[in-house]
């Protein structure tokens, strides 16, 4: 394979291989090859901890006209420092690192390591085997997103590492019912402040959590304990470190010419040339290489939006060759990256993070789409949260904000993502963006949850919200794990495990999330009480419906009418206000129980309705769980038979009868007493609980 030639070209999607630094054994001599791409340096140089770092002792020579630089050095070893010393077009010299180097120093340091891939042997075989189409077999996604640098913290502050993160990172998704872990960006990045979003190390894992032997293993436990890991992948900029891609070799070698296109100047950053072939090479070889080398699950893309128009953040750009704003290299490049990734893995996620109404992101390439498996839905993520942190007395007004969702629900594949981008800067935590007193916080929080998990689409939240985190994240601090010695935090963590296993447990919520034969609207115009009322559905006709009731107001509502399809019995499977989740507890029904009849009575347009009472600022689920009781058929009266003769003995027997009937009622009227006297008990009992209800509705109110 001449891999020169197909890196010139735009088609060498695995050049890593080619690229960078390898160890060779030719006979008795062994060392490390080194190749770089700077087309336009007058001299490069490999200057490192094997030769002294002396700029003259390891000069590289041209490999033809394919701007890539070559040279073997004897006695280069695992774990030698090394940089390339470049003499750029602008005669100016630069201390490079490897682009393609699979080991960096830490931060502050930043030179490149010398490091054999032939580092790990996996035991993910089964999981691999078993991965379904990222697309064709519905999967229950439930994304748990992460910073590693700040979820797990030694005491005296140092980082856990990607082996001991690993252990606690799958029990904790254990114990959670987590299906997917996402990673904030572990590409090697020198400022910890950029979430790891600025990238120098694109064939890195960041030394700060261990080796890349360490993040294999990281990646294998999860595996073996079925846990899928995407990670999150900037291939839209790069900083302006100068050790690394910027004017790499004196010029705009990866990035555009002119600052109109070329940079970020809100981010400090630059923009990827996707007009250049060597970079298309670079970038789609890049996300093979995790997917390939590191057994990654998925890609989540960020950024898109900053790469589709060519005037995103810009006051000033440069139109296209049409005078309009669309970035038709970036375009291609989607196209071409999401192309070979799905034809080559088919069960890996690529999620794009775009943030406009980009038509197609995730429909086929073949059919006018980007190729996208899924796209993160910033509109209903907007949308619910202003919504939820509306105060209660003003949801009225906005109710068709809350409903808009579903408009456009199925145009995409999408995932709802409560992000990191969503406590921080401001915008306070996810528990202390709901209004209220701390009670109203928590039945907020939970009733988001139970109505995220329910609404169509793959599910992401955020670390910390599962247990009710109040400050913002900190990318510099652990988590405020401390907070489930509070009985209130306990009982939410408690409440987002159970309804994670309630997701993965019923398909009615995943088996059809992209139709609308999956969804369904059962109420949603009640303005005045905030209530809204769908069921979301299955194929399988044994897997019954479930209907979601959500009531967004602090108060109660006795003998709610809501309607369904069959007569039967329907059970609520799950109640946000459950006192075991730290809810109020009322009373859903008069007596307390949680299973009602249906009523042979329309309402709303169905044949049948239930009748409950809806706990305050809380939603539940219910379903049915059996079938109506068959109606008894009238036995017919049968005929009297045709008077006879009496005889003096047979006049003599009725006689009899007559007087035993006569003894028997006296019998039985003390105990018709008594059973009226049972009746008058019963009625008083229930007049007590109704005042008793009532009074816990005063209560709740208060």
């Amino acid at each position: 394979m001449d891999h020169a030639y197909l890196f010139n070209q735009g088609e060498d999607y695995m050049v890593y291989n080619f690229l960078g630094a390898h160890p060779y054994t030719d006979g008795d001599n062994s060392g490390f090859v080194f190749r770089v791409w700077a087309p336009n340096a007058s001299q490069v140089s490999v200057i490192g901890d094997f030769n002294e770092w002396e700029p003259t002792a390891s000069v590289m020579s041209k490999l033809g006209n394919s701007g890539i630089w070559e040279t073997k050095i004897p006695g280069a070893s695992q774990w030698d420092r090394y940089k390339y010393r470049v003499v750029g077009a602008d005669n100016r010299i630069y201390d490079k690192g490897d682009p393609y180097a699979r080991h960096f120093e830490t931060r502050p340091n930043n030179a490149s390591i010398l490091y054999d891939p032939d580092d790990y042997t996996w035991g993910d075989s089964g999981y691999m085997a078993n991965r379904p189409d990222a697309v064709k077999d519905a999967q229950p996604i439930n994304i748990y997103e992460l910073h590693l640098g700040s979820w797990r913290r030694h005491p005296d502050d140092n980082f856990f590492t990607y082996k001991e993160s690993a252990i606690d990172l799958a029990d904790y998704c254990k114990k959670m019912s987590y299906t997917h872990v996402e990673l904030m960006p572990i590409l090697e990045h020198p400022l910890d402040a950029s979430w790891g979003y600025q990238v120098t190390g694109y064939y890195a894992v960041t030394s700060r959590f261990g080796t890349p032997a360490d993040f294999k293993y990281f990646v294998d436990v999860l595996h073996q304990n079925g846990i899928s890991v995407i990670l999150d992948w900037v291939p839209a900029h790069f900083p302006k470190n100068l050790e690394g891609l910027v004017r790499f070799d004196g010029t705009p070698c990866y990035e555009y010419a002119d600052p109109r296109i070329g940079e970020h100047r809100e981010w400090g950053t630059y923009v990827f040339d996707y007009s250049k072939n060597e970079v298309i090479s670079f970038l789609i070889s890049n996300a093979v290489f995790w997917i390939d080398e590191f057994h990654i699950d998925g890609l989540r893309v960020d950024a898109v939006s900053s790469m589709l128009y060519r005037d995103y953040g810009r006051q000033s750009y440069i139109p296209n060759k049409y005078g309009s704003n669309e970035n038709l290299e970036a375009i291609e490049f989607f196209k071409k990256l999401n192309g070979i990734v799905r034809s080559r893995y088919p069960s890996v996620m690529m999620i794009a993070e775009e943030s406009t109404a980009w038509p197609k992101v995730s429909h086929p390439v073949e059919d006018g789409g980007l190729g996208f498996t899924h796209k993160w839905n910033m509109g209903w993520m907007h949308d619910t949260l202003d919504y939820f942190a509306t105060d209660s007395y003003a949801r009225g007004w906005h109710h068709d904000q809350f409903c808009f969702s579903m408009m456009y629900a199925f145009s995409e594949n999408y995932v709802l993502s409560l992000s990191h981008d969503e406590v921080v800067h401001g915008k306070y935590s996810m528990i202390d963006k709901m209004p209220g007193d701390v009670w109203r916080k928590f039945a907020s929080l939970r009733t988001l949850f139970l109505y995220q998990m329910s609404h169509p689409g793959a599910k992401l939240n955020f670390m910390g919200a599962e247990f009710g985190q109040f400050i913002e994240w900190r990318f510099y601090e652990e988590l405020q794990w401390f907070m489930l010695d509070f009985e209130s935090h306990r009982l939410l963590q408690e409440f987002c495990a159970q309804l994670n296993r309630f997701y993965i447990d019923h398909p009615q919520f995943w088996r059809d999330d992209k139709t609308w034969s999956g969804f369904e609207w059962i109420d949603a115009s009640d303005t005045v009480n905030n209530v809204f009322i769908y069921a979301r559905k299955s194929p399988e006709p044994e897997e019954k419906d479930i209907y979601v009731a959500l009531n967004m107001v602090p108060q109660p509502l006795e003998d709610y009418k809501i309607p369904v399809y069959e007569p039967g019995v329907y059970k609520i499977v799950m109640n946000t206000d459950d006192m075991a989740y730290g809810g109020s507890g009322y009373p859903v029904s008069l007596t307390g129980e949680t299973v009602f009849e249906a009523v042979e009575e329309g309402y709303n347009g169905k044949p049948y309705h239930i009748k409950l009472n809806l706990p305050p600022l809380a939603g539940i689920y219910f379903m049915k769980v059996k079938d109506a009781e068959p109606k008894k058929k009238a036995v017919k009266a049968s005929k009297p038979a045709k008077a006879t003769k009496t005889t003096k003995a047979s006049k003599t027997t009725k006689e009899a009868k007559s007087t035993k009937t006569t003894k028997a009622a006296k019998a039985a009227a003390p105990a018709k007493a008594s059973s009226k006297s049972n009746k008058t008990a019963k009625t008083a009992d229930t007049t007590k609980q109704k005042s008793s209800a009532k009074s816990k509705n005063k209560t709740v109110n208060n």
